[in-house]
Formats: C-alpha cells, sequence, structure tokens
C-alpha cells in the first residue's frame, strides 16, 4: 500500500502523520487490497472557526477509487470523521464483490 500524506496550508507534523496512519490501519484491516492512499490535510481561511480544518483522503482499491472528505474544528477529529466514511465505503465495496448466492444443495434420491 502506497500511503501519500501532504499538508495544504500547514506542516505535517510526525505525531499528525502517526495519528493518520494508525487510523487508516483500519480501512487495511476490513479489506487487504488497497493499493495506493492519498490523504490532503487543509486549513482553510474561513471566518468561521468549526469547519477550518478539513481532511480529505483518495483510495484506490481494487476494481475501485474512492473519496471521502471531512470538515471540523480540530484536525484530528476531522481525520476521525474521514476514516468513518471511508470506512463504509470500503466495507460496502468489499461486500459487493463477494459472491452472495448460495449453491443449491444436490437432491440425493
Amino acid at each position: 500500500m502506497n500511503l501519500t500524506i501532504s499538508g495544504h496550508h500547514l506542516d505535517v507534523t510526525p505525531a499528525l502523520r502517526t495519528y493518520v496512519t494508525s487510523k487508516l490501519d483500519r480501512i487495511t484491516r476490513h479489506f487487504d487490497q488497497v493499493v495506493d492512499v492519498k490523504v490532503i490535510l487543509t486549513v482553510e481561511k474561513q471566518k468561521e472557526k468549526e469547519r477550518r480544518q478539513r481532511a480529505e483522503c483518495n483510495i484506490h482499491v481494487k476494481g475501485n477509487d474512492m473519496f471521502a472528505e471531512s470538515s471540523h474544528a480540530d484536525l484530528y477529529a476531522a481525520v476521525d470523521e474521514l476514516v468513518d466514511k471511508l470506512d463504509r465505503q470500503v466495507v460496502r465495496h468489499k461486500d459487493r464483490l463477494q459472491d452472495h448466492h448460495h449453491v443449491a444443495p444436490k437432491r440425493v434420491m
């Protein structure tokens, strides 16, 4: 899995980097065919303070690309919301890939 974490208008500290990677481990625990992950952390210059910190993520898995974004007053909370959204998308993608058709039992006479 290729992981790219970049910051826009902020420096990505090692503590923030380890926090994001530990949260993204939850996605790889549910679905192990993740090819590429790109995370962009942004601080926007808005007048309202509650939606200023933003986190975006693009995930390339086998057969699909997924995108999610989240905004919050705290960057760590924005990352938490982002991972929750991505986790739901990955679990849903995994359910679609599984074969849910049951084979009819063979009749024994």
